[in-house]
């Protein structure tokens, strides 16, 4: 079975539109599946009376959760072995479900999608390509649209991660550090017709904290002391250098330290050095102990 997974906000004129163009294409092709629409809490709700289709099945939250929450509330309701991410506001072309199913087929564990021709707006293109290229650079990602909603996974990929907060963006990722067999389409990428971008200028410094608990997940999740020991280290020497200096003016040219309120800028810098080298330290013993269970 074929699990569609489709968490949305406030998208009560674009879902029905959308379920019924999946069934369309589904039914050509002939594949068991599932959609299961996941309402992250919003304010116009669906009537879901005018959705005749059995294969659907609603979930909904209380309040405002976050599409990461959704993402998840879908992935514990979904029967299916083979998981499909879509977006509920049209922009994603239900055409495209045939093109990442084969080529999931082929043998990948992930087929990521590469919108083409976007109808974004131009900011939203321009911290899209910035996200890419800096992932690209520092993470030495295989992928060139990361942040494309529409991806297909076999089940057990997503098992094997934990999903919190905003992290689903970087589920791509995560997978192929893993070892499993990744892979892009092109997928056509629709203008939206109904309802308003969620996308906010919040977002771009969300994500740069997303991009940076990503970066320090990735690298260093099982060698915290390497990442916070080399700050650690910096800052401690910087300190050390400048206190020995004014140690070596006072011994050797008679330098009234009291008049050197510099001094105290160093003692303050080897106390954070050490600091952060403990917070390296505890972080080791975490991790140790998580690994000793």
């Amino acid at each position: 079975m074929i699990s569609i997974l489709i968490p949305f906000y406030n998208e009560e004129k674009n879902i029905p539109v959308l379920l019924g163009e999946i069934e369309l294409v589904m039914s050509k092709e002939a594949h068991h599946y599932e959609v299961v629409l996941v309402d992250d809490g919003s304010t116009e709700l669906i009537q879901k009376s005018k959705i005749k289709n059995q294969n659907v099945h609603f979930v909904r939250h209380r309040k405002r959760m976050g599409k990461g929450a959704a993402l998840k509330t879908g992935i514990e309701n979904a029967r299916g072995d083979i998981i499909v991410f879509m977006d509920g506001d049209l922009q994603d072309d239900p055409s495209d479900i045939p093109t990442l199913i084969q080529k999931l087929n082929d043998g990948y564990d992930l087929v990521n999608g590469v919108r083409t021709h976007r109808q974004d707006t131009g900011i939203i293109k321009t911290y899209s390509r910035t996200a890419n290229n800096v992932l690209r650079s520092l993470f030495k990602s295989p992928f060139t649209d990361i942040n494309c909603g529409f991806k297909i996974f076999r089940k057990e990929v997503l098992l094997e991660m934990p999903l919190y907060g905003n992290n689903f963006r970087f589920l791509p990722l995560s997978a192929y550090y893993q070892g499993y067999k990744v892979a892009e389409v092109p997928v056509h990428n629709r203008k939206r017709v109904h309802g308003v971008s969620k996308f906010g200028s919040m977002k771009l410094f969300i994500g740069l904290l997303d991009m940076t608990t990503a970066y320090f997940v990735f690298q260093f999740a099982e060698r915290p002391l390497h990442f916070f020991g080399t700050i650690g280290s910096a800052i401690f020497g910087m300190g050390f250098v400048w206190s020995a200096y004014l140690a070596f003016e006072r011994i050797f040219f008679n330098v009234l330290l009291y008049r050197r309120p510099s001094l105290w800028l160093g003692i303050l810098l080897m106390i954070i050095g050490v600091q952060v080298l403990m917070t390296g330290l505890i972080g080791e013993l975490i991790v140790y102990l998580h690994k000793k269970k």
